[in-house]
């Protein structure tokens, strides 16, 4: 009974396990065979030729044509101040005026020993003339009366340097002293800018620099004006690159009459380099940046393993040019007519079923203007 009992399961046990593999089998077939992952919802954009004016965009710093911390030349208290904090000074008006009253007085000294001196010269003239002294009698009163004149010079000069002055025309910073204030020599007394004209500094790659000149139109926009532009020229170019990051730099030159550039601010520099070209723009979403090489995902009719056609993509490696607001002209690779996609290249790779559904499309403007935030 017990070996009946046994066989009988066993057989069971052969019968269940055959058909859970053959029904394994089938749903692995039916898997394989009919399971496709859906394709990925992209944007697209038909490519076209457009006439691309040559340039590059770069930041820039803004650095004064003329900048400098006023301070103090010689150890003194302040006695009276000239100025406002953001005034406007022309070269050479008074800044500070320290306390003077012992230069004063020591330079009244000085002039009573020159007015000595002086006499002490005019009879040791007459007597040299009369033959009654010797010639160094005579070099050595001159040389006193001299060094008396030297003395007086000294005082008055050293007068004049506690009298500090704007050494050049512009907008002064905040004040840095007070009445009554005693200043040691080095003592800051205000930051003073020279704001227009103003320049802009910004670095160009080594491979660029040979469409740079002196001379050269530069455009000059900051996220703060979106509404203005600067319009400038490029006055001065270094004589050589730097080690760390390869770039040149560039200096140019714009009117800033209303002062609205201020030393330190970081602007976009836009340099014309003249000539003009037919490449494809396309908006920058559209090309997949790598190390080696940046491509577009071009939208195809493609077959399956079974020959049936579908939408997918192909992907192009292209060469970039410079960029211009939201686009980057494509200088090779891609050709006008050619769908590319603009969204979500970062979920695709070649052969993959794409949906196009161009209801909302990535910026696509040569002059894009920001909304405030």
């Amino acid at each position: 009974m017990a070996k009946r009992m046994t066989l009988m399961l066993l057989v069971a046990g052969v019968v269940i396990a055959g058909l859970g593999f053959a029904k394994f089998r089938q749903i692995r077939a039916e898997t394989g065979s009919q399971f496709q992952p859906p394709p990925e919802a992209v944007t697209t954009i038909l490519a076209r030729e457009e006439q691309w004016r040559a340039g590059l965009s770069a930041i820039g710093t803004v650095a004064p044509v003329q900048g400098v911390t006023v301070s103090a030349d010689m150890p003194g208290i302040v006695e009276r101040i000239g100025f406002e904090s953001g005034d406007a000074v022309r070269q050479g008006d008074v800044l500070v005026e320290l306390d003077t009253r012992q230069e004063r007085a020591q330079l009244a000294a000085a002039q009573a020993e020159r007015v000595l001196a002086g006499r002490i010269v005019k009879r040791m003239q007459a007597m040299w003339d009369q033959g009654v002294i010797s010639r160094t009698d005579y070099d050595r009163a001159t040389a006193e009366d001299e060094r008396a004149a030297a003395r007086v010079g000294e005082i008055r000069a050293a007068i004049e340097r506690k009298t500090i002055r704007a050494p050049f025309s512009g907008i002064a910073g905040i004040r840095q002293v007070n009445l009554g204030q005693y200043l040691s020599p080095g003592s800051a007394v205000v930051p003073l800018q020279s704001l227009d004209p103003i320049y802009v500094n910004f670095g160009v790659p080594q491979q660029e620099a040979s469409g740079v000149r002196v001379g050269r139109d530069v455009r000059i926009t900051i996220d703060q004006l979106a509404d203005n532009a600067f319009a400038g020229r490029i006055t001065a170019i270094d004589s050589v690159v730097d080690e760390g990051t390869r770039n040149v730099q560039v200096q140019a030159t714009l009117a800033n009459p209303d002062g609205a550039l201020r030393p330190g601010m970081f602007v976009q520099a836009e340099v014309s380099l003249g000539a003009t070209r037919s490449a494809v723009a396309l908006p920058a979403s559209a090309i997949s940046y790598a190390p080696y090489g940046d491509s577009v995902f071009v939208v195809t009719d493609q077959k399956d393993p079974k020959g049936h056609t579908y939408r997918g993509v192909r992907q192009q490696f292209v060469r970039v040019g410079s960029a211009r607001g939201d686009q980057v002209a494509v200088v090779s690779g891609v050709d006008p007519g050619d769908e590319v996609v603009t969204s979500g290249v970062f979920k695709l790779r070649n052969g993959v079923a794409v949906l196009v559904d161009n209801t909302i499309q990535p910026g696509n403007d040569p002059a894009p203007r920001p909304e405030e935030s």
